[in-house]
């Protein structure tokens, strides 16, 4: 498997692989749903903004010239804690039919490799609390979960 960094010639296939990986976080929680009904009415604004940004980077994963799935990582700093310089796993997909063959492993390697080479002491990801996949497999990759994120609905409260 290959790392390829994203640029402007990729943006159609990030938005289309963000879409997929969208519509599968639908699942773990309403608070997921989408707004768009199709790929074809996402915006691929973001994903520009995300390529000339200095701390965000998408990479697309490929095999065998094959583009198989895509990762974003985020480089940020804690200065007030001892292990103060983190690169944050944000998106993660393999493609369905390329999924349990390694993909995700080898991505996940790859971005520990990255994190040591920008002079980070530790990685970051955050996941659905009820993706229990997605639990297993970043425990099996040494993964300790830290924090539990919480959300409070508005809706229908506070005027909105």
């Amino acid at each position: 498997m290959h790392c390829i960094e994203a640029d402007e010639t990729t943006v159609e296939t990030l938005t289309e692989l963000w879409y997929m990986l969208a519509t599968e976080m639908e699942a773990h929680s309403d608070l997921n749903e989408l707004v768009y009904s199709s790929v074809d009415e996402v915006s691929e604004d973001g994903f520009r903004r995300q390529l000339e940004s200095d701390s965000v980077s998408n990479v697309l994963l490929q095999e065998s010239g094959e583009t198989i799935g895509f990762l974003t990582l985020s480089e940020g700093t804690h200065p007030s804690r001892e292990y103060s310089e983190y690169l944050k796993l944000i998106n993660l997909f393999v493609k369905p039919e390329h999924r349990n063959q390694g993909y995700g492993t080898e991505a996940v390697e790859w971005v520990k490799e990255r994190a040591v080479e920008r002079g980070c002491d530790h990685l970051k990801v955050s996941f659905e609390v009820n993706n229990n996949g997605a639990r297993r497999f970043y425990g099996r990759h040494g993964f300790e979960e830290k924090q539990i994120e919480s959300v409070y609905r508005l809706e229908g409260q506070y005027g909105s």
